[in-house]
């Protein structure tokens, strides 16, 4: 599993890494060709690269190595005191769920299924909550999912901040200078990703209120929402480092993550 946990780190961290540079090509570039900054937007950019239909399996494989990796740990208790708590089993098999599906988008991808590509995020964010909203209670449900995206990415940020990261990884095989970089890596990157969770949390908020599912926003549209405030090729430019910063992270992760 060690192996499997690790590829899945290193897949994880190539794909932010390519949001993080398609959204920065946005923040100053319009349009950037059409390129959406979203995990079909990186899958579109893997494709077209030398290799890259063997690059789009061995992410997808990798992926779906991260996936069984959690379900162990699921199943098994992870690393860690409380490594076997219910609430750590708990939160392993909604991220043995999450990989799997993103495993299979991107394998589904590689296997000439362009639906799971570029705005694909977009897309599915209105169509799920557009069907949300037509169920009975429908805009308290898209409600209370959008407030618990904005906790979870409120979360993820302070999280980072205080670098409880650190707990997962073997910091004793760093150097002190490679430990500062780690940490810098982890705080910038996580920071980032959870104030994309949080904007994005926001939106869905607002379509529920509204009643208008074309307020909820996939990843694209939300960093895109970004660059629509005061200042916002900067500010849009600032996260986009961010999810960089997070996808070197994740590749740090792939190397001292304790699994």
């Amino acid at each position: 599993m060690s192996v499997a946990a690790r590829a899945g780190f290193a897949a994880r961290g190539l794909i932010y890494v390519l949001v993080g540079v398609i959204a920065l090509r946005i923040a100053f570039g319009g349009d950037d060709g059409g390129h959406q900054a979203d995990r079909g937007g990186a899958l579109g950019e893997l494709a077209g690269r030398p290799f890259g239909a063997a690059m789009l399996w061995t992410v997808g494989i990798a992926l779906a190595g991260m996936a069984l990796w959690r379900l162990s740990e699921a199943v098994f208790g992870g690393a860690g005191p409380d490594g076997s708590a219910l609430s750590r089993r708990a939160a392993s098999v909604f991220r043995f769920l999450f990989y799997g599906f993103v495993s299979f988008s991107v394998l589904s991808y590689a296997a000439g299924d362009r639906g799971s590509g570029s705005g694909a995020s977009d897309r599915q964010t209105d169509d799920v909550t557009a069907r949300m909203l037509d169920w009975p209670g429908g805009q308290w449900l898209v409600g209370g999912a959008g407030a618990a995206v904005v906790i979870a990415g409120l979360w993820i940020s302070v999280q980072a901040v205080r670098k409880k990261f650190r707990e997962n990884l073997r910091c004793g095989a760093m150097s002190g200078r490679t430990e500062r970089v780690v940490g810098f890596l982890g705080v910038t990157g996580g920071t980032a990703r959870g104030a994309v969770f949080a904007a994005a949390g926001v939106f869905a908020l607002v379509a529920a209120v509204r009643h208008q599912p074309g307020q909820a926003r996939g990843m694209d549209d939300t960093l895109r929402g970004f660059r629509d405030l005061p200042a916002g090729p900067w500010l849009l430019a600032l996260v986009a480092l961010g999810l960089a910063a997070f996808g070197f992270f994740s590749w740090c992760e792939a190397r001292w993550r304790k699994v």
